[in-house]
């Protein structure tokens, strides 16, 4: 995405955020929500709620999430969780800490979402925002908030930049059952080989092995073999056509992935592209 170097922007050659609404409420922002459902077919009024990364600006989230809802063709309303990254290379332990600060939130704006007339909604977290996530989500099955309104219908976690040990934890005290629970790794992804020398040389989850994470009861999607992203690899889940194409055909897919016909639904989506998929 060309982002514009000075202002004002030009509209024929550059990206840019322009003309934001600030909602004076819930309320309001909840009104607008249920607008956008209303311009959807029954059966596909689903909400896209997508997480950012390490290292983003806000208008980066907010464009990012924008190009990959007009790429994939994904057919609901997307939502963006903003939290304070420093949106810099080397302020790695700034944006984990503005993470764990933002956690409460999460659960907040699940009440604010459980209000609108959404039929389901589907979390897409990518990096560090997947360690977010997962610890939001723990937190949510703590104190029983957890998916209470019983219309979570698709988790993904797009190279998670998180501790495989913290994961395993995670998924214990999540204790979720979900069908539909993925995790895209790729084992090339240079920012999480690096996180993975900032943290110690413990591996990190987006960068793992297929076969030790599907053990863990997820569905495994490795990207190792995708080589097209425009945006490197570790944004691979926006930069690959592939890849873009794989999830959206996903999220739009509103039936479950019951065990007996997963493979079988599953292949149909991969097509021939040089992704595998390992699940229990």
């Amino acid at each position: 995405m060309e982002r514009p170097k000075r202002l004002p922007p030009d509209p024929r050659t550059e990206f840019a955020v322009v003309e934001p609404t600030i909602y004076a409420n819930d309320e309001a922002f909840i009104a607008s929500v249920n607008r956008e459902l209303r311009k959807i077919p029954r059966g596909q009024r689903d909400i896209l709620f997508f997480v950012h990364g390490y290292n983003n600006t806000t208008s980066d989230a907010v464009l990012r999430l924008a190009q990959f809802v007009e790429d994939s063709g994904f057919q609901g309303v997307p939502v963006l969780f903003d939290w304070a990254s420093a949106a810099n290379l080397t302020r790695y332990v700034y944006d984990l800490n503005s993470a764990l600060i933002a956690r409460p939130r999460l659960p907040e704006i699940s009440a604010i979402m459980n209000r609108t007339n959404a039929e389901g909604y589907d979390i897409f977290a990518h990096s560090m925002g997947a360690f977010l996530t997962m610890e939001a989500m723990k937190d949510a099955v703590q104190t029983g908030r957890f998916n209470s309104a019983n219309r979570l219908q698709t988790i993904i976690l797009a190279a998670p930049d998180i501790d495989m040990d913290l994961f395993r934890s995670q998924l214990e005290q999540i204790d979720t059952k979900f069908d539909r629970f993925f995790v895209l790794l790729s084992e090339d992804d240079s920012a999480l080989n690096i996180s993975r020398r900032i943290s110690g040389g413990v591996p990190r989850v987006g960068a793992s092995n297929i076969d030790e994470l599907a053990a863990l009861g997820v569905i495994a999607i490795d990207l190792s073999k995708v080589s097209n992203s425009s945006s490197g690899s570790h944004s691979k889940f926006a930069g690959s056509p592939e890849v873009v194409q794989l999830i959206g055909k996903g999220l739009n897919n509103n039936s479950r992935f019951d065990r007996s016909q997963r493979a079988t639904r599953l292949g149909e989506i991969i097509g021939g592209a040089p992704i595998s998929i390992a699940f229990e």
